[in-house]
């Protein structure tokens, strides 16, 4: 296996891709770089759905990009759950000061808690976005 692998995105799938991208972008103020679709039989092969297309979005996030994407057919939903439930996944963005990011959310935005310094130093905060996915916002 080659040691040579960086991140290129981080995958999300959403139910509504416009409104995923209303929230990465105007609340997380992450930049759209690409809208596109894909489909075909080596794209439904590829990813295991027989007859998928997918709506796309991949935005800035710094040293790697987050890829929304829109399936259709849509398949069942996933349980977002705790973030202790094992399988469970969680988006990670580092912001400079997470009280301020905190002050500055949408009042209609959930939050796990307020904004914690842990004992380990970090100060994180855990949102969810419109369709549940966990994001943490680290201090770094």
């Amino acid at each position: 296996m080659s040691s040579n692998l960086t991140a290129h995105h981080y995958g999300i799938t959403v139910a509504d891709l416009d409104r995923a991208i209303e929230f990465y972008r105007d609340v997380l103020g992450l930049d759209v770089l690409d809208r596109f679709a894909v489909s075909g039989p080596a794209f439904a092969d590829a990813v295991g759905v027989d007859g998928a297309t997918g709506g796309f979005a991949h935005l800035d996030a710094g040293s790697a990009r987050v890829e929304l994407v829109e399936y259709e057919p849509e398949g069942d939903d996933a349980d977002a759950g705790a973030v202790n439930r094992p399988g469970a996944t969680h988006l990670g963005l580092a912001v400079e000061d997470v009280e301020a990011f905190h002050e500055g959310l949408p009042s209609d935005v959930e939050t796990i808690s307020d904004p914690r310094t842990t004992e380990s130093g970090a100060t994180i905060l855990f949102v969810r976005d419109p369709e549940g996915n966990l994001i943490e916002l680290i201090e770094a």
